[in-house]
């Protein structure tokens, strides 16, 4: 399964209930997950930056060990409705739920302060410190939705240009 050509992109307007339904769902995931967990769960991607326009579709990152040592935690996760895809699996353990077709939740297993972990917080946290940045990126994903609405690897990959000159400054580790 290609996680990324089975759901159409679609960019909808900032949703005030984004925040609280991360906290249910990362609830469930300190219990599931507490075995594999080092360092933190944490809401990513442009459901996190409060006005950011977004795929609805929250994004979660938890932190673990190494991806062989929390491989375990699959099964667990398949037992609360996630569906296992090995979509960059020598990064990360990457999840969607309820199904391919129809998500309400990406769940991305991913060391604790690798490359992954540090760009993921540190582009979040420029977009939350940086309005005019993140509706410069809002308009974008906004665009590049419509022209990739059937490929969702063409519409991340299209956002590489935006995203890719912020990264680069992300340090090596962050404080959290």
């Amino acid at each position: 399964m290609d996680p990324n050509r089975e759901a159409l992109v679609e960019i909808v307007s900032y949703d005030f209930s984004w925040p609280d339904r991360f906290e249910e769902e990362r609830a469930v995931l300190i219990q599931a997950l507490k075995h594999w967990i080092v360092g933190t769960i944490e809401h990513i991607g442009s459901t996190a930056v409060r006005g950011l326009p977004a795929k609805p579709v929250i994004d979660i990152m938890a932190g673990v060990e190494n991806l062989e040592a929390s491989r375990p935690a699959l099964a667990i996760l398949e037992d609360l409705g996630y569906c296992y895809a090995p979509y960059k699996a020598d990064q990360m353990h990457w999840f969607c739920k309820p199904s391919p077709s129809f998500r309400t939740h990406h769940l991305h297993l991913v060391p604790f302060n690798s490359q992954l972990w540090t760009e993921q917080i540190f582009f979040r946290e420029h977009l939350r410190a940086h309005p005019d940045v993140a509706s410069e990126y809002g308009a974008l994903k906004q665009r590049l939705a419509q022209v990739h609405r059937h490929d969702r690897e063409a519409y991340t990959n299209a956002k590489s240009s935006f995203i890719g000159p912020i990264i680069k400054h992300a340090p090596k580790y962050l404080s959290h």
